[in-house]
């Protein structure tokens, strides 16, 4: 049970009712992940508006890609939630096996990605666990593989987002239910 109290989607009313609807016609459901943002609907407003960006509307980062942002930000983090959520779609929605993804897991070198992508997966991973260290090099060996200053923008912000959802999902103890 989480420490702050969320809202079930069979008890939401008003707002949170309607937000969950938009929830379960686009996820299937309305995971933990989503009841964690129950005590503030504007929350789950922001946190659905990036997950369609980044689900629908950008389309220079591919999905398995931003999965492995995702799960090697919140192995860092030893957010076990977002990590096993993250497998599980580098798995069952990219193909991958689980031998893939734990060899990534290990060295991100080892990566199922194609050169580009792993190239922006480990500046990503650079930026967002020592972004003291990013230079102007880093940024333009991802321009010369052809990535736009908003697509760096982009991932960067999905690493760094995914940090702050980690210590969310982590103080809250939210479960996993996936």
């Amino acid at each position: 049970m989480p420490l702050i109290q969320t809202i079930k989607p069979e008890e939401a009313t008003g707002e949170l009712a309607e937000l969950y609807g938009n929830i379960a016609a686009m996820r299937g459901r309305v995971s933990n992940s989503a009841q964690i943002f129950s005590a503030s609907p504007e929350l789950i407003k922001q946190q659905m508006s990036f997950i369609e960006y980044y689900m629908v509307k950008q389309k220079a980062l591919s999905m398995p890609l931003l999965a492995s942002i995702r799960m090697l930000i919140s192995d860092k983090n030893s957010c076990s939630y977002c990590v096993d959520m993250n497998a599980s779609i580098l798995i069952n929605m990219a193909g991958w096996t689980p031998k893939e993804v734990e060899a990534m897991r290990a060295d991100p070198q080892n990566a199922k990605l194609d050169e580009k992508e792993k190239t922006m997966l480990l500046f990503v991973l650079k930026a967002v666990r020592t972004p003291h260290d990013v230079n102007a090099q880093d940024v333009q060996k991802l321009r010369d593989l052809g990535y736009k200053d908003g697509e760096i923008l982009d991932a960067t912000n999905h690493g760094a987002r995914m940090s702050a959802i980690d210590i969310i999902f982590d103080a809250f103890k939210i479960e996993k239910d996936f």
